[in-house]
């Protein structure tokens, strides 16, 4: 009897461990996500090509808004300021001119000038009022007369053109002339404006406080304009990536939060916000579905702020992210 009931035992022991297998086997465990910590990066590259003079900053230095990373030698840009500089005082004296008009010596002399042509030409006129009564009772030639009409009149219109010269001199330049001496002045002005902005180019300094992660210049090195010669990190300004499956991205929508761990800071729940979600998927993983079917399972990129400030997370970091199905 007892033989029997060996067999029994052990099939129905065998029977309970597979029948357990299988309820362990279908039991859903938490899926842990891998993403990494990021921070804001700003290349500072100069606007203008220059030769490097001195560099002020090294790798790995905490350094302030403000901060002067480089200096570049650039005399062709100092001679363009010298040029500019003389233009623009060039400019400046013939507006001055056209905006004071004539000096006070001058309006008195082309006063004087015209009070002497008048003078004159009263002279000739009474000159000729006498010539022409002779020349009525026939005791002078006619020429004579002609030529004392013809005195007459020529200084008539010389005192004229003098009156008309020291009117000119009282009112100054015309305003044609005063608007174009001010136009020249201010493209002038515009040219040292350009030059100045140049000039300060050649001293880069740094847009935010972070850590100088990189220095590309070395003295003596020619940069040209655009590229990068110096790297700062504003490690304030951090985030996490982290890539979700799409079906838990209901978990991960905008606005939510949820808790990671960062290892690097011996850190096992740190709180962040979900403030980007991507637009269109990334990759995709391979995953099996229900019924024996397959599927791509699409995974879409979000990113996330730590709730309260940081301290010491630096990029690359990883970032462990559990989810329980």
């Amino acid at each position: 009897m007892k033989t029997k009931i060996i067999p029994i035992l052990v099939l129905a022991l065998v029977a309970a461990v597979i029948a357990l297998g299988l309820w362990l086997s279908g039991r859903t465990g938490p899926i842990q996500f891998q993403g990494q910590m990021e921070a804001e990066q700003i290349s500072v590259a100069p606007k203008v090509p220059g030769r490097v003079s001195q560099v002020l900053v090294t790798e790995g230095q905490l350094i302030s808004a403000g901060t002067h990373l480089i200096v570049m030698d650039a005399p062709e840009i100092q001679a363009k300021a010298q040029q500019a500089n003389a233009v623009r005082d060039a400019a400046q004296a013939l507006n001055d001119k056209a905006q004071n008009g004539a000096r006070k010596e001058e309006i008195r002399m082309a006063q004087m000038n015209a009070q002497r042509a008048t003078i004159a030409a009263n002279l000739a006129e009474i000159s000729f009022k006498r010539v022409d009564g002779l020349a009525r009772d026939g005791l002078i030639a006619t020429q004579k007369r002609d030529e004392a009409e013809a005195n007459w009149r020529a200084n008539a219109d010389l005192a004229r053109a003098a009156q008309a010269q020291y009117e000119m001199a009282q009112a100054g330049a015309r305003s044609e002339d005063k608007a174009a001496a001010a136009a020249q002045l201010r493209q002038a002005g515009g040219a040292v404006a350009e030059v100045n902005a140049a000039l300060k180019e050649s001293q880069l300094t740094s847009p935010v406080a972070g850590e100088v992660t990189k220095v590309n210049a070395k003295v003596g090195e020619l940069s040209p304009a655009g590229v990068p010669v110096v790297v700062v990190t504003d490690l304030a300004r951090n985030w996490m990536v982290l890539n979700v499956r799409e079906d838990l991205l209901s978990r991960f929508q905008k606005g939510k939060k949820f808790t990671a761990a960062i290892p690097a800071l011996n850190l096992k729940e740190v709180e962040f916000e979900v403030y980007a979600l991507a637009a269109q998927p990334d990759f995709a993983t391979w995953r099996a579905a229900p019924g024996g079917t397959n599927f791509d399972a699409k995974t879409f990129e979000i990113k996330a702020r730590p709730v309260k400030p940081l301290a010491g997370a630096r990029p690359g970091m990883s970032v462990l992210v559990s989810v329980t199905l």
